[in-house]
């Protein structure tokens, strides 16, 4: 079920009467309400993968208890590796076990040494990334005893199966989630009202800007020998917003939907692409997932509390994780080492936290430091795009190569200057609302501006409203 989708628009309203109306107030018939709708709204993907997600949510659950119980930290050991293996081998399995025996198989071959190495073909269930992190999240913390055993398996099933997030996160924990779904919720009409915005928004992000993007993107990237270097930066440029859009899009269809039912998730965007340099990029990318492997890797591995050459390591070490976790491909890797390259040169200096602030914080502009500083981040931020929309090394290679050529005529002829302005137009309301939580969060504006214009962004989505692209993130 996509969020936007005839299917979604008709599910939600069912979903919030249940939820507020029927259960009268009562936590545990909402939680139920919630659990219910959440295991349907996975089963319209595959109802035959919900049984993995019940089994994994079982399988943290008990462990958790176990880990909580145990009387030895060897035995806490035991039960946390016997979570990190079972989950781990379940994601490995369906999202990796064909690229390691690809790979095996064709380095192999380099040394002279046949081999045919079984591959599987198997469907690579929704989500199954997302709702392991958030397992692995929970027993990791009862490890360190920073939480205790949620006992009411409801209740820890709606933490790890929440709708809104289940699919594409945001990736949550459970000193976040857990105490808003075992308290009392009230309905809040101004956290509702603004929960639409967020949701009007992120449709607009999805159908308008991400989807039309698609269309440019997928044409340049597969005939990319046959089109000149400004065509094929615009085609980077237009993957970009493409992937920014359908991500933090889908972001903010999941949290305006949880603010609908008194749940604040985490926050995944903040405005990245004004970043000005690849650290404050990374703070505003992604990040529940740059959290969570700040928390669960970078910080285990010794963090910024080493030696300066472990920190480079721990750096690399966590960019290409993060990479490979994007995917089965060597060109996510690739993606996840040059930001690693990027990084490295700011950490060495000493500026890895330079800019912690707003951009233009006390200003309506940017300066010309900082406008250009914006520029340079955004550049170095499309050449890694360029690897992560590749289908291989080559591909990539060639793409830049092409870029590099120089060569400025002819421009795409398809481009319509409509989506130019499109694009112009999401960035000024972006850059607008830079110090906000969202980018349609104006509800200080005059009532008749503020109206105009939720009306000029539900008729552009209605224009637009065609064909359906997947979420991006889907796949991972």
């Amino acid at each position: 079920m996509l969020f936007n989708s005839i299917a979604f628009a008709i599910f939600l309203p069912i979903v919030f009467a249940l939820y507020w109306f029927f259960s009268r107030g009562n936590t545990k018939a909402q939680n139920v309400i919630l659990l219910v709708s959440s295991y349907f709204f996975y089963s319209c993907w595959d109802y035959r993968f919900l049984f993995l997600l019940i089994f994994s949510t079982l399988l943290d659950y008990v462990t958790g208890r176990k880990i909580y119980e145990a009387k030895s930290l060897k035995k806490k050991r035991i039960w946390l590796f016997t979570s990190l293996i079972i989950n781990l081998g379940f994601l490995g399995v369906f999202k990796y076990y064909n690229f390691f025996a690809i790979s095996f198989t064709e380095a192999l071959s380099l040394l002279g040494i046949k081999a045919d190495f079984v591959t599987i073909n198997v469907i690579l269930p929704v989500g199954i990334s997302f709702y392991t992190f958030h397992g692995i999240s929970y027993v990791i913390d009862l490890y360190y005893n920073k939480i205790k055993p949620e006992n009411n398996f409801i209740n820890y099933s709606v933490f790890v199966c929440f709708f809104p997030l289940l699919v594409a996160g945001p990736i949550e924990r459970a000193t976040h989630l857990l105490p808003q779904i075992v308290s009392k919720r009230q309905f809040e009409f101004a956290k509702a009202v603004d929960g639409m915005r967020q949701i009007l928004w992120g449709l607009f992000k999805k159908i308008v800007i991400a989807d039309n993007c698609a269309t440019y993107v997928n044409e340049i990237f597969q005939n990319y020998q046959d089109h000149s270097g400004i065509t094929l930066i615009f085609g980077a440029i237009f993957f970009a917003f493409q992937i920014y859009c359908d991500f933090s899009g889908y972001s903010d269809i999941a949290i305006g939907t949880a603010r609908l039912f008194g749940i604040e998730l985490l926050r995944n965007f903040a405005f990245p692409y004004f970043s000005r340099d690849i650290a404050e990029f990374w703070r505003r990318w992604h990040i529940s997932l740059t959290t969570w492997f700040r928390d669960y890797l970078y910080i285990p591995l010794g963090g910024s509390k080493t030696s300066r050459l472990k920190l480079i390591r721990n750096t690399i070490i966590v960019f290409v994780v993060s990479g490979f976790w994007h995917g089965a491909n060597f060109t996510f890797i690739a993606w996840g080492g040059l930001n690693a390259l990027l990084f490295i040169p700011l950490i060495a200096t000493g500026k890895n936290r330079h800019y912690l602030n707003t951009v233009a914080e006390n200003s309506n502009f940017p300066s010309v430091k900082e406008f250009f500083q914006i520029l340079l981040t955004f550049s170095f931020i499309l050449i890694g795009w360029v690897f992560f929309r590749a289908p291989n090394i080559t591909v990539a290679i060639g793409y830049l190569s092409g870029i590099a050529s120089f060569q400025f005529l002819p421009l795409y002829e398809h481009i319509k200057i409509i989506h130019l302005f499109l694009l112009c137009a999401l960035l000024i309301i972006e850059w607008c609302n830079r110090h906000k939580q969202h980018g349609l969060e104006i509800s200080k504006l005059p009532i008749v501006l503020r109206w105009g214009i939720y009306f000029c962004i539900v008729l552009t989505i209605y224009v637009y409203a065609g064909s359906k692209h997947d979420f991006i993130y889907f796949q991972f």
